[in-house]
């Protein structure tokens, strides 16, 4: 798929949203990727999973791990794509956590999935967490890179779309968004 393709799912799907957004990294801005409402079709979650998974085959992972709620759905398409494993983390107590009795082998490839990245935040969380059970993180995957490649993870990135979309600290708006209410549409 390319870009433009991409772009057109949102737009079809109505998850590419205009407004004043605060994002779950905390920034305000004008769009909001609401990738449940374009990953809610299953056949767009084939296309969207099967194009990811076509840029991550070579990195050889035998598990998907995505941060919940968002990656879910995607990372799980993805490794079925990919004919691995798939297993995610979770928030307890505010932080991201391997539970279930979900395992990772030491040595073990695995790559992150994740729909959204502003700051990577989540997926450097599932990295650290891959790591500290002695897992080999080959790379992050997501479907949309609101940072246009700028967010550095430590690992190969990959992404069906980059985009630079603006995003302001609270402190810092600009005066069309200073007097418009801020809705925050996303996972907290």
């Amino acid at each position: 798929m390319t870009e433009q393709e991409v772009l057109q799912v949102f737009r079809d799907t109505g998850a590419l949203l205009e407004g004043h957004f605060v994002l779950r990294s905390g920034l305000h801005s004008r769009q909001f990727f609401q990738c449940a409402l374009a990953l809610q079709q299953m056949p767009t979650v084939e296309r969207l999973g099967a194009a990811l998974a076509a840029k991550v085959k070579h990195l050889g992972a035998v598990t998907v791990i995505s941060p919940a709620m968002g990656g879910l759905v995607l990372g799980q398409e993805v490794a079925r794509q990919l004919k691995t494993r798939f297993i995610f983390v979770e928030k307890e107590e505010g932080k991201l956590v391997l539970r279930r009795g979900f395992k990772i082998a030491p040595g073990e490839k695995i790559l992150v999935v994740e729909d959204v990245v502003t700051k990577g935040g989540r997926v450097q969380e599932t990295i650290d967490i891959v790591r500290a059970h002695q897992g080999e993180v080959v790379g992050a995957a997501m479907a949309v890179d609101r940072s246009n490649g700028v967010v550095n993870v430590g690992v190969p990135r990959f992404s069906l779309l980059a985009l630079q979309v603006e995003a302001f600290p609270a402190d810092k708006l600009p005066p069309d968004l200073v007097g418009t209410p801020a809705v925050k549409p996303g996972s907290k």
